[in-house]
């Protein structure tokens, strides 16, 4: 598949598409996948643009669009077992990244279940107690290997505000100096992390979960010395170089950081078996900076203070080092 600039005509993107490769349609205006050694993501405007070029996706792969992922996976495990498992090698298609409305929109609706097929029960966990806690980190571990297991602990973690309980008993273990429970709740946010879920992203990122995610996630058990992310996320400034009027775009750039420092810092570094694993994070910062560039491009008076500094040849060392 090929993007380019609606205006110069310049590309912008060019990828093959293959059937092994695990593309993910998230926010109804995102499809995320990892190539090589890079987590890639297409981000649009329009919900129908991202809905034709996910169907264009679908049709190259062989696969229903209208398909929940989990769906997909039984329709290629039977395709497999009746052509032998051998995958097709590939193929591509173009398509012009407008930003518009597309020529034939996509009918379909991703919101809703196609008919026939069975929704995924969210998983039964266990109290958030500190005497469960081993039960909790087993629970989660069984978990991670497979996919539709995964998923339906997502859906468990969603559920009766699972992560917000979770994030309770880190405080409580932190205030009891529990080591022990430490080192289980720091095992448990990272598998929660690892879920590789935007919904329960949105969750361990709210404002009144985040401090506690980010904490239990120092009480590594292979390090001698906790770490300390919360006191950097806190000491961390943030320099406006440019005044910045809107304070939704404000909230986006700090959070978007937030992201960020995880995703890099905090995170441990996925090995080529696990190139996917983050990719709903990833999908999220690039979503995030695309949001924030298009929102400051709209601000006419950050537009124009830019430019005026720019081009002031009088501007002041100290100012100039901001730059």
């Amino acid at each position: 598949m090929a993007f380019r600039f609606s205006v110069l005509g310049n590309l912008l993107l060019q990828s093959k598409i293959f059937q092994e490769t695990d593309y993910q349609l998230q926010q109804g205006t995102l499809i995320v996948w990892a190539e090589s050694d890079a987590d890639l993501a297409l981000s649009f405007q329009q919900k129908n643009g991202c809905l034709d070029v996910w169907t264009k996706i679908c049709n190259v792969q062989g696969k229903d669009p209208t398909l929940p992922p989990t769906a997909l996976e039984d329709v290629e495990m039977s395709q497999a077992a009746a052509e032998g498992g051998d995958p097709a090698a590939g193929d591509q298609f173009t398509a012009g990244a407008t930003g518009g409305e597309p020529v034939n929109p996509s009918p379909i609706e991703f919101e809703e279940i196609p008919e026939g097929a069975v929704p995924l029960e969210p998983l039964d966990l266990p109290p958030c107690e500190r005497g469960k806690l081993d039960e909790i980190v087993e629970t989660f571990s069984l978990c991670m290997p497979a996919l539709v297991q995964r998923e339906r602990l997502a859906l468990g973690v969603e559920k009766d505000d699972y992560a917000r309980k979770l994030a309770d008993l880190f405080r409580m273990c932190e205030d009891l100096e529990d080591e022990p429970g430490l080192h289980r709740m720091y095992e448990i946010f990272k598998m929660l992390f690892l879920l590789n879920s935007a919904a329960v992203y949105e969750i361990l990122f709210s404002d009144d979960v985040v401090d506690y995610a980010v904490g239990a996630l120092e009480y590594d058990p292979g390090k001698k010395e906790p770490a300390r992310h919360r006191e950097y996320l806190k000491k961390a400034t943030f320099r406006e170089v440019v005044s910045i009027s809107k304070p939704e775009v404000l909230g986006k750039i700090h959070q978007t950081y937030r992201y960020q420092y995880v995703h890099d810092v905090v995170l441990p570094t996925p090995t080529v078996f696990e190139e996917n694993v983050l990719s709903a994070l990833t999908g999220l910062i690039f979503f995030n900076k695309t949001e924030i560039v298009s929102q400051l491009q709209e601000d006419d008076g950050f537009m124009t203070s830019l430019f005026d500094q720019l081009g002031d040849r009088m501007i002041s060392t100290e100012k100039a080092r901001d730059w």
